[in-house]
């Protein structure tokens, strides 16, 4: 259906690309709807990935949503038949990146060369750093670093005194392969990590992991290596494991969204692991009572956030996440997510550009207001595209 139903509609066309069963899918449609934008055209992943490419009209404003939760699409993507592996994520790197850039035409949200940052987080590291944006000590920002295994990392951590780190896959999201390591003067090792080992990998190299919804600790140095030496070939990124403040007596961090610029909604993540995403067992935390806890250091928080997404200034919305030191009197940023405004129920914060509206609809009145300025620069869609 056309974005231009209804009196008085826009004078052009709202398209996503995603995939149509997925409920964040589901939720911009009713956005936009509610809107008063008309019922946005969904072009889905897989038959983008199947087609080579699609194209779009010179009047249509396209956004691109996450390819996750749809195992065809995982298959095409990450060339694994079960969508619970963890390893594939460079692969999946490689097609996603070529899957966007076989998109023709139309007015874009989302900046192909800051997705290809975006989802590397070695690159976004560097790029953040450059910026002078506060970022946790890495000794791989920048992707010179090579890191063929365990012992790569152990070396790293001597090397820059790390005794506590994040080792993540450079192309990972949603928590998926993270390990949260932490070693002793003694030298003992321990890794907590929602990877799970399967039984019949235990003997065989490399290992075969999985996704799990449950969070677990290893404290076997060789089977910690066996994990970080199956995920290396992807491609791995260390962060210095920075201590975080605490809400409601659990360890918490932010995430925070920011539209064309301006931080809009921001939710606290609370967990008693130190992984915090919400799929792993964390709970939203009370956020005013951060905002008092921070007091006049709320703003840094914020001000913070739009820095890191001024480093993307070709796409529309960002998803940052902000660490809080101890005491909530210092911050750095943890990454930077493309698609970071799977926010259901959330409204913007009060006295902010989105104040009473959720994500989607929020990120629908920012290009209402600046598509006119958008259009009169790009009066014709380029052969690649038109950026927002």
């Amino acid at each position: 259906m056309s974005g231009r139903t209804g009196a008085g509609a826009d004078p052009f066309r709202w398209t996503v690309v995603g995939n149509g069963e997925n409920r964040r899918v589901g939720l911009f449609v009713a956005a936009a709807e509610a809107s008063g934008v008309g019922t946005p055209r969904v072009v889905e992943w897989r038959d983008v990935l199947r087609d080579g490419g699609h194209e779009f009209a010179d009047d249509e404003v396209v956004r691109l949503d996450s390819p996750g939760e749809n195992a065809e699409v995982d298959r095409l993507l990450r060339g694994v038949d079960d969508p619970t592996r963890v390893e594939g994520s460079a692969t999946w790197y490689g097609r996603f990146l070529d899957a966007v850039g076989s998109l023709r035409g139309g007015v874009r949200l989302d900046e192909p060369a800051d997705l290809a940052v975006l989802f590397d987080k070695r690159l976004c590291h560097a790029r953040l750093d450059a910026a002078g944006v506060p970022v946790p000590p890495s000794p791989t920002s920048g992707g010179h670093t090579a890191v063929r295994g365990w012992d790569d990392v152990r070396a790293l951590m001597r090397e820059h005194g790390m005794p506590r780190v994040f080792v993540k896959p450079a192309h990972g999201s949603s928590a998926s392969g993270v390990l949260a390591v932490e070693s002793s003067a003694s030298g003992r090792i321990r890794a907590t990590t929602s990877v799970e080992v399967a039984e019949d990998g235990r003997l065989r190299a490399p290992l075969r992991l999985h996704n799990s919804l449950r969070v677990r600790r290893y404290t076997d140095e060789r089977e910690i290596a066996g994990i970080v030496d199956a995920l290396a070939p992807d491609g791995l990124h260390i962060e210095r494991w920075l201590p975080k403040a605490s809400a409601q007596g659990r360890s918490a961090d932010l995430r925070v969204l920011v539209v064309a610029g301006r931080a809009t909604h921001a939710v606290v993540r609370t967990s008693r692991f130190p992984m915090t995403n919400l799929h792993l067992g964390g709970a939203r935390g009370d956020l005013m009572s951060v905002v008092d806890a921070a007091g006049d250091r709320w703003r840094q928080a914020l001000d913070i956030c739009e820095r890191a997404a001024a480093c993307f200034p070709d796409t529309l919305s960002v998803g940052v996440d902000l660490l809080p030191a101890i005491g909530w009197r210092r911050f750095a940023v943890g990454e930077v997510n493309a698609f970071g405004d799977l926010l259901p129920r959330l409204t913007g914060l009060p006295g902010g550009p989105a104040e009473g509206l959720d994500t989607y609809t929020a990120q629908i009145a920012a290009v209402r207001d600046r598509l006119p300025s958008a259009l009169s620069h790009h009066p014709q869609a380029r052969k690649d595209h038109a950026t927002f």
